[in-house]
């Protein structure tokens, strides 16, 4: 099937034909991205909540569908709400929800603004770059109040957001779904990334195929939903911040291997449980993998003046990769694919403090 990047579909207050029995039916109705638009009391106000920007990433659609389907349509929502679903074609080639973009094609969160942008209309991928302009546009049409951007890790894990700013908003806005917020400073060409006269948070609801997930974010979206100020909630939770975390990737042309002993592979070797670093970090000396002889150099550890900072945060023990100081691992996943397309997974140094 070719697919239109130029095409986005729009539905107002849909019905429950429109919705269909559940959302596996409901993503295969969908021919592209699609932009749900649902009264609200107040009509001149709009919040956005964005779905599905990745393929194998369907806590949000499962979410929204769930509210769409079971909310009293006489209790109105707050504000006017636009919900965008976007990779629907990657989150419908089977096996669903198994593709983070179409192969061959790119990932469009790394396709918005002036990075993403950067090699755009001269590269053979630009379907991507021309969605997320669409995308974008839908967002700033409505001149939204606030944005929020469901995603899911690949592995377990516990549920974070992410904004690039730390305000009053954000943390209330965090607070609807988990009590950890991280503020990134990372240039991926996100849609995070974006300015939109408003507060943005990402939210990881947590791994795709965790059911908790699913409920988080149904949770999170029937806060929205009846919140009537953002700005001026109570937090029934305190919100911790950590700042700038960095992005472990491996060195052009290194072998990624996963095990749960050392089997000698070239490269770069991670234990095959690596994902349960999420929950508890990592502690300085202990080991995460293994490394051939190239040590270091198969990793890299960008700092945000593109310096390669590895050796501040890993050191080798023979073979091992070794962590040089407690960190905070989040994203860690041992879905290869993942790994090598993304990163092996998000890091901050992590400080003991005692209160």
């Amino acid at each position: 099937m070719e697919i239109d990047y130029s095409e986005i579909n729009y539905l107002q207050d849909p019905n429950w034909q429109d919705l269909h029995a559940d959302y596996v039916q409901f993503l295969l109705s969908m021919t592209g991205p699609t932009v749900i638009d649902i009264t609200g009391e107040n009509t001149e106000r709009c919040r956005v909540i964005n779905t599905l920007l990745q393929g194998n990433e369907p806590s949000g659609l499962i979410a929204l569908h769930r509210w769409l389907t079971s909310r009293d349509e006489s209790i109105l929502p707050q504000t006017n709400l636009r919900f965008i679903i976007c990779s629907v074609e990657a989150a419908s080639k089977k096996p669903m929800f198994t593709n983070r973009f179409i192969d061959g094609g790119k990932d469009i969160n790394r396709c918005f603004g002036k990075t993403g942008q950067r090699h755009g209309f001269q590269d053979e991928l630009q379907g991507g770059y021309e969605r997320a302009q669409l995308i974008e546009q839908a967002i700033r049409d409505v001149k939204p109040e606030m944005v929020i951007d469901l995603h899911n890790a690949s592995s377990p894990g516990p549920t974070f957001a992410v904004s690039s700013t730390i305000t009053t908003e954000t943390l209330s806005l965090a607070s609807f779904f988990c009590q950890t917020l991280i503020l990134s400073d990372l240039n991926l060409g996100s849609l995070m990334e974006q300015d939109f006269a408003c507060p943005f948070i990402t939210i990881e609801c947590g791994g795709s195929l965790d059911e908790q997930a699913h409920e988080i974010a149904y949770a999170g979206i029937n806060h929205v939903a009846q919140c009537e100020n953002i700005g001026y909630i109570h937090q029934e939770k305190n919100v911790e911040v950590i700042y700038r975390p960095l992005r472990l990737r491996v060195s052009a042309d290194v072998n990624l291997s996963y095990a749960e002993h050392d089997e000698g592979y070239s490269g770069v070797t991670l234990k095959n449980n690596i994902e349960y670093f999420n929950f508890g970090g990592a502690h300085q000396d202990e080991m995460i993998g293994w490394i051939d002889g190239d040590g270091l150099k198969n990793l890299q550890l960008l700092d945000k003046k593109g310096n390669n900072v590895i050796d501040e945060y890993f050191y080798t023990r023979e073979n091992q990769l070794v962590c040089k100081q407690n960190l905070r691992i989040f994203k860690a996943t041992s879905n290869k694919k993942v790994a090598l397309n993304d990163c092996l997974f998000y890091l901050v140094a992590h400080v003991n403090s005692e209160s």
